[in-house]
């Protein structure tokens, strides 16, 4: 069985036809969810995107990981996806970047390489195409090679992709490689490709960049009177444009990205089905975060709002199709990949897991026991250590820019690492702009978070006994 395993960036889960949207266009990954299972209430568990792809590649939350930022470096004590994979027999090969930043005890010192970037490679991957914004010489050749004319870094490469045919984006490049990577394999691959669009600058490429009409893009939800200090803050640094004829070319730009990398998509479903190996690759698609697009009066992704978390989710398991074409409405999330994965791998999943398989929807199953919420987490001490140093350890203000969320079907809390909270009343308004006047809402999402944070603290070695030669569940890795 081959895996495919695929990240959009900053992919909206409501950004789908099949999920119902009334303009944009995404056939490919419609039929995927036909031929497959999508899960509609899917969520990334962190933001920006080195976070949220530890929580993807490790399957635990941020409260284990501790990847709090872009360049936070990932601790090497944990598995992940690609390890998993060569525990399975596979050469994981990646199309594209991770993100995961080196941890130093792997270094060589001051002067390793590895510390001028935290766009690094997770450990474990081999490497078919490796994309870096800081170094994105190789898809820049590439350009110049068809006759373009390209500035040398990233914002000038990519911004200037709707002035360019859509057969040379970035998106495009990145599905060519692999594609003449699977050609040339001879027996059971694993591959990630994970593309950066519909990441900004927001620029569709070619012929994409005009698909979407500005006038029929509906308004985004605006920003509350009565607002929390964050949400102004990320209002300065990551405001959406004011002006509505802007906010508007800005969205259809965005349609545009994700019509586009669905259209590459779709090159692969094709390849796939033309080499007799549709019925035997299982593939996943998800994305590290969202993308507010105006929602609230912010773009890009941060803070506590839903735009920001929730994400598309779809999974084919040729194996099963008795399931395909089903949408689960339960919640899911990221963390919950890894698990999938290993099990669709045959190997075990790792014991530090925060995720559950979703291996019964897949078999058309619905888990007696599932959770009843979801959950994500906005850490922004980042932006406070580039500034300059701070009194640490001793100064601990910096472990209180931090925020966790716990999303019901009627409710969302919000826990601030100051104490201070917020909570949204779902049922009356699903735009996240009423608060819940009743108290008795309050403590009982409160009480859900403390439960949900005591039930997933490390449990790496929680299991096992030293004792009469080892009592309990090995670690997978020394199993």
């Amino acid at each position: 069985m081959n895996i495919l395993f695929i990240t959009l960036d900053q992919f909206r889960g409501d950004a789908l036809a099949c999920a119902g949207h009334p303009i944009v266009r995404t056939p490919h990954l419609d039929r995927l969810a036909r031929e497959g299972v999508r899960f509609a209430r899917h969520y990334s568990q962190a933001a920006p995107c080195s976070p949220g792809r530890a929580s993807l590649y490790t399957g635990t939350y941020q409260l284990n990981h501790r990847v709090v930022a872009n360049g936070t470096p990932l601790d090497r004590r944990f598995d992940n996806l690609a390890k998993a994979a060569r525990r399975a027999g596979y050469t994981p090969t990646l199309f594209g970047y991770t993100d995961q930043a080196v941890d130093p005890r792997d270094t060589t010192g001051l002067d390793d390489p590895r510390f001028k970037s935290w766009e690094g490679v997770l450990p474990g991957f081999e490497v078919g195409l490796n994309f870096a914004t800081h170094n994105p010489g190789v898809w820049i050749d590439w350009l110049r090679s068809l006759g373009h004319e390209v500035p040398d870094d990233y914002e000038g490469a990519v911004g200037g992709e709707p002035g360019r045919p859509a057969e040379h984006s970035l998106s495009a490049y990145h599905t060519d490689v692999l594609l003449d990577w699977i050609e040339a394999q001879d027996g059971p691959w694993f591959a990630h490709l994970s593309q950066l669009r519909p990441h900004p600058p927001y620029g569709a490429a070619g012929h994409f960049a005009t698909m979407y009409d500005p006038a029929d893009m509906a308004p985004p939800i605006a920003p509350s009177d009565d607002r929390h200090r964050l949400h102004d803050g990320l209002l300065r640094a990551m405001g959406a444009p004011e002006d509505a004829t802007e906010m508007a070319q800005l969205q259809a730009q965005y349609f545009g990205m994700v019509s586009e990398v669905d259209h590459q998509l779709g090159r692969l479903w094709a390849a796939l089905e033309a080499s007799g190996q549709w019925q035997d690759t299982f593939i996943v698609v998800t994305a590290d975060h969202g993308e507010q697009l105006g929602d609230h009066g912010l773009i890009q992704k941060s803070g506590f709002f839903e735009e920001s978390y929730h994400i598309l989710g779809i999974v084919r398991d040729p194996r099963a199709p008795q399931a395909h074409g089903t949408v689960v409405d339960r919640f899911t999330e990221n963390v919950d990949v890894l698990p999938t994965l290993c099990e669709a791998m045959g190997v075990p999943v790792p014991d530090q897991c925060d995720g559950l398989p979703l291996t019964p929807f897949l078999a058309g199953e619905d888990p007696p026991q599932w959770r009843a919420a979801a959950h994500w987490e906005f850490d922004w001490r980042g932006s406070n250590i580039a500034k300059g140093p701070q009194a640490w350890p001793w100064d601990r203000r910096l472990e209180q820019q931090n925020l966790a969320v716990l999303r019901s079907d009627t409710a969302a809390y919000v826990q601030f690492g100051d104490g201070a909270w917020l909570c949204f009343d779902l049922a009356a308004d699903p735009t996240w702009r009423t608060p819940v006047t009743d108290t008795s809402v309050v403590l009982s999402h409160a009480q859900a978070m403390l439960t949900w944070r005591a039930q997933h603290t490390d449990r790496t070695l929680t299991g096992l006994l030293i004792d009469n030669g080892g009592t309990g569940r090995w670690p997978a890795v020394h199993a």
